[in-house]
């Protein structure tokens, strides 16, 4: 097992530093320990607003679905076996000319993924924080309970991910029946309340009992010995239950091109490409994967807010006008699911370009998305009781949603995974996402007291956002017209 973890760690390596640097890669966790020790130094600031409890609870949730964001390895595995015959092979694949099994590459991809981020990610995170100790004047053994809670709640999200993704390529039907009792777990703590966060995240509970938080060491051991039963428990099923071939099965589909080129006449020069990209999400099974990675964030969204406004007791202010921004913003998620959908190479024999072709991934993001979105909305409208702020709503939703898109396909192209580990590309995300997310959200705080000035707030920024936006759509021609497929 070292020797298979240490060849996916290089070839992780390599992968992400041929869509970079060797250099610009590596800046990639000098970037998060300056921003972990930034947010140290200012932590007592933050406290005047909001406890160091309820600060925590809130890191745990957000990197419990990072972790569930990165652990889907059997949708990655089924993609990478099908995919054996491109131009690039994994060595998830080699159990088809190497004495080991499928299991055991399964199993080293899973933990070549847990090193990764750790090493990428939560240790300079760590690190930031020790930087920054001196200057907050934290304790040492506080910063390092933090980060073995975090680490914890990371690791019980990305095994949880793992086993129910492999599920999926066991059953179907079986993966809904866990998606939707894990949901049901989630609705039973967030509507019902039933019982508590720490319930469906053990590592909170340890993070009470230990410093800074508490001092109770029995009740941590405890809690500690659950969380890693959890995440013991769910690495062993996946694992289990990974098929021990590498075929990537068989399936029969009816001919749908000429009846998607029949309807999509509207789409004139993109309507082959338009076709073809709606048979591939049918016939890869993607439209139900991108679904649920659009919904699950959404709904989490929803419980997560309803935390902070009732069960923390702060009244922050969440209407339907701050949620149709935040979708919007959640929308970009899928756009890395259609750039993944299947290789690219063989466009390169084809009279097609590479701005052509993530302008018709932007067309069938736009199919995909904004009937979801609309539904979601009107439904937190309904719920909320906020039906006369649809009218604002609806356009805030559809100008980030779309914003948000052509953004990151002009600054990532067909490869959004991997540029976004860039730094200097994360750095103009960041910028081009997070300022206009800031604004509206906090504009969209005075919007339910009938504040005119917050309406013309918004109505200023989604104007600047349209003239970004058709500025970015521009630019894709002339930035990607010389690229060649990857």
């Amino acid at each position: 097992m070292p020797l298979l973890l240490s060849t996916m760690l290089k070839e992780e390596y390599r992968m992400h530093v041929t869509y970079s640097s060797r250099t610009i890669f590596l800046a990639l966790p000098l970037f998060i320990a300056f921003i972990s020790f930034g947010m140290g130094v200012s932590l007592h600031q933050l406290e005047r607003n909001i406890s160091v409890r309820e600060l925590l609870t809130l890191t745990h949730v957000g990197i419990f679905l990072y972790g569930l964001s990165v652990g889907a390895f059997g949708f990655l595995g089924k993609t990478y076996v099908e995919r054996r015959f491109g131009k690039n092979n994994y060595v998830i694949n080699m159990p088809a000319i190497l004495p080991i099994s499928f299991r055991r590459t399964f199993l080293g991809m899973f933990l070549r993924d847990v090193v990764f981020y750790l090493l990428i990610v939560l240790l300079p995170a760590l690190l930031g924080l020790l930087l920054a100790a001196p200057i907050a004047h934290f304790s040492i053994l506080s910063i390092g309970g933090v980060f073995i809670a975090l680490l914890l709640s990371f690791l019980i999200g990305i095994s949880f991910s793992f086993a129910v993704s492999v599920i999926y390529t066991r059953s179907v039907k079986a993966f809904i029946a866990v998606v939707f009792a894990f949901m049901a777990l989630v609705i039973g703590y967030g509507v019902f309340d039933l019982y508590n966060m720490e319930t469906i995240l053990p590592a909170l509970a340890f993070q009470d009992s230990i410093p800074p938080l508490g001092t109770e060491w029995e009740g941590a051991l405890l809690h500690l010995l659950i969380s890693i039963a959890f995440i013991a428990s769910f690495t062993t099923a996946a694992t289990l239950l990974v098929r021990e071939s590498l075929n990537g099965g068989k399936s029969q589909h009816e001919e749908k091109f000429p009846d998607y080129y029949a309807r999509l006449g509207f789409a004139r020069s993109y309507r082959e490409l338009l076709a073809k990209e709606f048979v591939d999400l049918v016939r890869s099974g993607t439209i139900g994967k991108m679904v649920f990675s659009f919904v699950a964030p959404l709904v989490f969204l929803s419980f997560s807010t309803w935390y902070v406004n009732y069960g923390l007791a702060i009244p922050v202010g969440f209407n339907t006008v701050f949620y149709a921004a935040m979708v919007g913003f959640f929308g970009v998620l899928l756009y890395s699911w259609l750039t993944n959908i299947d290789l690219l190479d063989y466009f390169e024999t084809l009279p097609v370009s590479v701005p052509k072709v993530i302008r018709t991934k932007l067309i069938a993001f736009l199919f995909l998305t904004l009937g979801i979105s609309t539904a979601f909305v009107l439904a937190i409208a309904w719920i909320n009781g906020e039906l006369q702020l649809l009218w604002l709503a609806l356009p805030v939703l559809y100008i980030t949603s779309i914003y948000m898109v052509v953004a990151t396909a002009y600054l990532t192209g067909l490869n959004p995974n991997s540029f976004l580990f860039n730094p200097e590309i994360l750095i103009k995300f960041a910028a081009v996402s997070i300022l206009p997310d800031l604004c509206l959200t906090i504009l969209s705080f005075s919007v339910s007291s009938g504040d005119f000035m917050a309406v013309i707030g918004i109505a200023l920024v989604l104007g600047i956002l349209v003239g970004c936006t058709w500025l970015f759509l521009r630019g894709i021609e002339e930035k990607w017209s010389r690229t060649t497929f990857p």
